[in-house]
C-alpha cells in the first residue's frame, strides 16, 4: 500500500506494444525525480521540513514539485511558464503553491529567461529559500535509479535501445547511467525540437512551437552529450502524427513529447527489431487535447514518415532528422561520482 498519492502517481508502467517494443509510461514522469531529490535534501540536513523550495517548470515539474512539497512538509514556489493550464493551476492552489506564471509569450527562450530572472530575484529578497535548479543538479538523475532496477528486472535483456526525450537530461541521464553500470549495454536515442539549443538545432525554426519538455531554448547542465549515441530532431506535426498513432494503435492517451519519442523508437525499432527498444511517455494527452488531439486528422500515417540522416547539424531539416551522435563529450562529463555503483535492486 502507498503511504502517499505521490509514491502511486510517480509509478511508470511497462507496455509492450510489439514485440521487443515497449513504452514506458508514466502519468506524470518528474514525481519519481522530485521525491527523491527532495528526500535526499532532506536526509542530508540541506533543507528541513517546513523550509521553503523554488523552481521553475513548464508543468510537469510543477506539480512533481508541490506532490513532493505536500509528502515531506514543504512549502513550494513556482515560478511557472506561460503553458500552465488552468486544470494544473487549480491543483497548485489547492496544494498550497505558490505560483508565480509568465504573461503570455509566443518566445520560449524569452519564457525561459524570464523565470530564471525571477527566480534569481525571489532568491535575493528570500536568501533561505532553497533553489531545486531541475535544469543543473544531478540530485535529479537519482530518482530513476529504481526505474532502471525495474526496466532490468521486467526486460530481463542485456542489450536495449532507450529513446527520450532530452529535455533537462534528468530522465534520460538517470536511465542510461543507473542501466549502464549495472550490464544492461543501453544505447540512448535522445528526441530533440527543432530550435532547441542543447544538441545544436537552434538555427532551424519550428513555425509551430519548441515542444515544452524535450528541448529547450537555454543551456541545461543535467544534460550530458557523452551519453547520447544518436539524436533525432522532431518536429510539431511529425509529433502530433506519433502522438495520434500511438494512441489510435495502441491506446496510449500520452502528451506530445511521447509521440515524438514513439515516432523515433519506431523507426529505430524497424531498423533492428531483433533488439529491445523502450521509449519513455512522460505524461498523459490531457494537456495536449486542443492543440493535438482535436486536431487528429492532419496526423500523416507513421509509416510514411522517414528522418532526413544528417552527418553534419548545419544540413538539419524539417519535419524529421536524424544525427549519429556517437556519445560526444560536452557539458556535464563528470557523472561517475553522482552516486556509488552498486547492484540495482527492484526496489532500489
Amino acid at each position: 500500500m502507498h503511504e502517499h498519492f505521490a509514491d502511486a502517481v510517480g509509478q511508470p508502467d511497462l507496455i509492450r506494444l510489439e514485440n521487443r517494443l515497449v513504452c514506458l509510461r508514466f502519468e506524470t514522469m518528474k514525481v519519481v525525480s522530485a521525491l527523491t531529490a527532495v528526500k535526499s535534501l532532506l536526509d542530508s540536513k540541506t533543507i528541513i521540513p517546513g523550509d521553503t523550495v523554488i523552481d521553475s517548470s513548464s508543468g510537469i515539474y510543477a506539480h512533481a514539485l508541490a506532490l513532493a512539497c505536500h509528502r515531506y512538509g514543504l512549502q513550494c514556489h513556482i515560478v511557472g511558464s506561460t503553458t500552465i493550464d488552468a486544470t494544473l493551476r487549480a491543483q497548485l492552489a489547492v496544494l498550497g503553491v505558490r505560483l508565480e506564471q509568465m504573461p503570455s509569450s509566443s518566445n520560449l527562450k524569452l519564457d525561459q529567461n524570464r523565470r530564471v530572472a525571477r527566480i534569481r530575484e525571489i532568491l535575493g529578497q528570500h536568501p533561505e529559500y532553497h533553489w531545486m535548479r531541475q535544469y543543473h543538479d544531478r540530485v535529479h538523475y537519482l530518482g530513476y535509479r529504481a526505474v532502471a532496477a525495474m526496466i532490468a528486472h521486467e526486460l530481463g535483456v542485456r542489450e536495449l535501445t532507450l529513446v527520450g526525450p532530452v529535455g533537462t537530461g534528468a530522465s534520460s541521464g538517470g536511465l542510461t547511467t543507473a542501466l549502464r553500470e549495472n550490464g544492461v549495454d543501453t544505447t540512448l536515442v535522445g528526441v530533440q525540437p527543432f530550435g532547441s539549443v542543447t544538441f545544436g538545432a537552434e538555427h532551424v525554426e519550428d513555425p509551430e512551437v519548441i515542444i515544452a519538455g524535450i528541448g529547450s531554448s537555454i543551456h541545461f547542465d543535467n544534460v550530458a552529450p557523452n551519453l547520447f549515441d544518436v539524436v533525432h530532431w522532431i518536429s510539431f506535426t511529425a509529433a502530433l502524427s506519433g502522438a495520434i498513432s500511438l494512441l489510435r494503435e495502441h491506446a496510449v492517451f500520452a502528451g506530445l513529447s511521447s509521440g515524438a519519442a514513439y515516432l523515433a523508437a519506431l523507426w529505430e525499432h524497424r531498423r533492428d527489431p531483433a533488439r529491445a527498444t523502450l521509449f519513455v511517455a512522460p505524461d498523459t494527452g490531457h494537456r495536449y487535447v486542443d492543440s493535438v488531439f482535436t486536431r487528429y486528422q492532419l496526423a500523416d500515417p507513421v509509416e510514411q514518415l522517414e528522418p532526413f540522416a544528417v552527418e553534419d547539424r548545419a544540413d538539419l531539416a524539417m519535419p524529421w532528422s536524424r544525427m549519429h551522435w556517437g556519445r560526444r563529450g560536452g557539458a556535464g562529463e563528470a557523472i561517475a561520482d553522482l552516486w556509488k555503483k552498486k547492484p540495482l535492486t527492484a526496489t532500489a
